[in-house]
């Protein structure tokens, strides 16, 4: 199993359909990772929140990204579940976004089954064709986690931190049965089992196409 280092990237691009699915997909990476990179720049947009959620989303932006980052924190407005519909706005939106030119763009999968979700990750694949492409997972009701490739080890302590910051910041989601630290914690513990994490903790992505090296 190879370890490969990400300490060349400065340029992260966060795209999240919902106001809550960055910071369950790769909520800890960006804990772990930007808190330990100098000079790194962030954009970090989440497609669709009203009312409440937006005020969710851009706290939980704020608490989730390190002070010293540059970052730009963008919450759209598109109306939740009917992207599909409203796929044309969306790519225009996109096409604004490939100026900031990422390092690495993380992404809903393409295996998704929720519709919004299936949307970003078809345009990210579309708009960023030549970048490095992580797609984070969310556990939900459709049952369509998958088998993911790269993983992400998380010290104990940041596995507990963002399943924390989760609960914490989305409240309005409280609700949902399985919108819970338990949840969150039990997805970490498990991809930790498959990447033989020291600490026993992880995050995992779907990389669909890396290029090692240069000709």
């Amino acid at each position: 199993m190879l370890s490969l280092p990400l300490s060349g990237a400065r340029r992260f691009l966060f795209l999240g359909a919902h106001s809550d699915d960055i910071e369950i997909g790769c909520g800890g990476t960006i804990l772990s990772l930007l808190g330990s990179q100098p000079d790194t720049e962030v954009l970090w947009v989440v497609f669709s929140a009203s009312g409440e959620r937006i005020g969710e989303a851009r706290n939980s932006a704020r608490a989730f990204l390190p002070k010293s980052v540059v970052r730009e924190v963008r919450v759209l407005d598109f109306p939740t579940s009917f992207f599909p519909s409203q796929a044309v706005q969306i790519k225009q939106h996109f096409e604004t976004l490939k100026s900031f030119a990422p390092d690495i763009v993380f992404s809903h999968c393409r295996d998704d089954r929720h519709q919004d979700h299936k949307v970003l990750a078809d345009l990210a694949w579309n708009t960023f064709r030549k970048h490095l492409i992580l797609e984070y997972e969310i556990p939900k009701y459709e049952g369509d986690l998958g088998q993911p490739n790269v993983f992400v080890p998380l010290a104990e302590k940041v596995a507990h931190k963002k399943a924390r910051y989760l609960c914490r910041f989305f409240q309005t989601q409280g609700n949902k049965h399985w919108f819970s630290e338990d949840t969150f914690l039990a997805l970490t513990r498990l991809r930790g089992i498959e990447c033989a994490s020291p600490t026993g903790f992880a995050e995992a992505f779907h990389a669909r196409k890396i290029v090692l090296g240069q000709a």
